[in-house]
This record gives C-alpha cells, structure tokens and sequence, in this order.
C-alpha cells in the first residue's frame, strides 16, 4: 500500500513526541517565529541524522521536508520516511534536485511549511558551511519566509558515524525571526541575488549556533589534506663513492680502472714505479752499508753500476732489505 507524503507524521509525533522528552532533555525557544498559517521555510543547521526528528517533534504545525533519496533504497526507511513527510531529493543538484524543488513549491503553495537544509548534508567537523542556493531561489519563487534554526547538543547525542543514539543528553532548538525574500522578488535569475540571500540565512543560523563559518560546501572536503612527503630513494647494493676510484658492492670496497685522478684527487703509484726506485745489487753480496749521516746528506741517491757486463749478476734488493732500519749513529 502506497501512503502520501507526511500521511502518518500527526500519529507518529503523537508517539514520539513524549519519548524523546523523556530519553533527551530537550528544550526550544523562538517558537513565536513560526507563522500561524501559510507556506514557510524552515532552514536549521544539520549534525546529526536525528535532526530530522528533533525539529518537527517541535513544531506545533505539520511539516514536509526533503531527505536524501538513498533513504528509499532501505526497505526500513523506504515506506516510513515519506508518510512521516519526507521529499526525497537527489544531492548531486542542479537538474537532478529539480523534481523535489517543484514538489517543495506545491507544499509552500498549499500555505504549509517546508523544511531543508541549506548545507545540503551533514557537517562532519560541527562548523557551519556555506550554504546552497537553492533555498534562495525556493522562497523567491513562492515568496515564502525563511525561518532560520539553530540546533544544539545532536551531535552529542548521535554523531554522524554512531551507530544509536546515546540517551539523557541536552538538545536545544532555537527558531530566528523570519527572513522575508520581498526585496529579491525581481532577481529570481540573478546569481548575486540568490547568494546574497542564502548568506544572510547562514548568517542568521551561525548567530543562533554560534558555529564557525567554514566558507565550503559540505559536500567537498573543508580541509585539504596535507601533501606527504616525497619518498627517499632506497640505497642501492652498489654505490658508488665519488673521489675514491672504486664502487662498493656488498660492503666490500671494490677499484675500477675507469678511475681518472680528477675523480680520486691523486694517483696511487704503480708497482713498477715502487721496484724502480729500489737499488740494485750484485746477487749474494751484503746489501749496501748506510753512509754516514754527513754523507747522507749530501748524497741524494745511490749510483749502482748496471752495465750489460754485469746484468746476469743484478738482482733487485728485496723490500725487507731496502726497509731495514740504519743503524743509529751518535751525533
């Protein structure tokens, strides 16, 4: 069976009405704000998903609102949120959103009030954030007032990803005094127009909260995120170490030959050159008796004689020879 829109929202207010005074504390001022009789808009802020309850429990009038549409693809919201008087509304805008907006100007047409949320969703910080325009262009195309809402302590009693509602918590509803779109009556086309007059609504609301004003849709990140921090190359297993002729692999420290000296700073000497500067001397003869340091002195180097007569008989001192220790001569 197919129930019209807000068919079951007297009886079941009648039902929730006493309960949730009883599990919340819940308290309203303002209320004289609300017109006796013809179309209204009623704009609060949005917390917690028990909104949609808390603000038409306090209403002495019935009220029509606009929900998001996915609450119809649940079969447990499906049939109970529209008889207790929900439009469904598709959030991506623009054209899509038209068919509820036409819906919502039958209502005010009818002198009934409506309720929406100018933020379009839920704020996941608690800030207040900029308003959408569609309000604007509802109230001046049915010259209908908005009435500005502050709710209080929701989000305390059900933030946005709990699961229950948490009992014995202080819920406050505060209810502004009506904006009238009057003035605005002639610039239904005029972007400006519609931005001016849904500002002045969030401001009403910010007032009544005392939310900070975040200058972004709800919908969009408020924040954005931080950029990480650029990734550091993993050291490879060969790196090569600059200005030392070689290349470690494996912790071990491994020369090239494709070393030049501009890259080590200086040249390490050959094993040619070392055996070269050594002194030749006759094979199985004594090696040569360190001079006398006078001689020393004036002697830069030992001549040996290396004639082709005696080439057979030459043999190159060894390196223990050539590095065994003078004998120490007293000054």
């Amino acid at each position: 069976m197919q129930l019209e829109v807000g068919q079951l929202q007297k009886p079941i207010k009648a039902v929730l009405k006493p309960l949730f005074n009883f599990a919340w504390r819940v308290s309203t001022d303002g209320l004289e704000n609300i017109p006796t009789d013809g179309g209204a808009i009623i704009a609060p802020n949005h917390l917690s998903v028990l909104d949609s309850f808390f603000v038409p429990c306090s209403l002495p009038r019935r009220i029509t609102y606009v929900g998001k549409a996915e609450y119809l693809d649940d079969w447990k919201t499906k049939v109970l949120f529209p008889a207790m008087g929900m439009i469904p509304i598709d959030r991506r805008g623009g054209e899509h959103a038209q068919a509820a907006l036409d819906a919502a100007a039958d209502v005010l047409n009818r002198g009934e009030l409506f309720g929406i949320y100018p933020e379009g969703t839920r704020s996941r910080t608690g800030d207040l954030h900029k308003g959408h325009t569609g309000i604007a262009r509802l109230a001046i195309e049915t010259n209908s007032p908005i009435v500005p809402v502050g709710v209080l302590g929701t989000v305390q009693v059900q933030p946005p990803d709990a699961k229950f509602p948490r009992p014995f918590r202080n819920v406050h509803i505060r209810f502004g005094q009506p904006i009238s779109p009057e003035r605005y009556l002639d610039r239904l086309d005029d972007r400006m127009a519609l931005r001016q007059l849904t500002d002045e609504v969030m401001f009403e609301i910010r007032r009544l909260t005392g939310q900070n004003y975040d200058d972004s849709y709800a919908t969009k990140a408020a924040k954005p995120e931080q950029p990480s921090a650029p990734a550091t190359a993993p050291a490879s297993s060969s790196t090569v170490l600059t200005g030392a002729g070689g290349e470690v692999r494996h912790g071990r420290h491994l020369r090239t030959g494709t070393s030049s000296p501009t890259q080590s700073g200086a040249t390490r000497p050959s094993s040619g050159s070392v055996l070269a500067a050594r002194p030749l001397v006759p094979a199985g003869s004594s090696p040569v008796p360190a001079p006398d340091p006078a001689a020393a002195r004036e002697q830069a180097a030992v001549v040996v004689d290396t004639s082709s007569d005696h080439d057979d008989m030459l043999s190159r001192a060894s390196s223990a020879t050539v590095l065994q220790p003078r004998p120490l001569v007293r000054a």
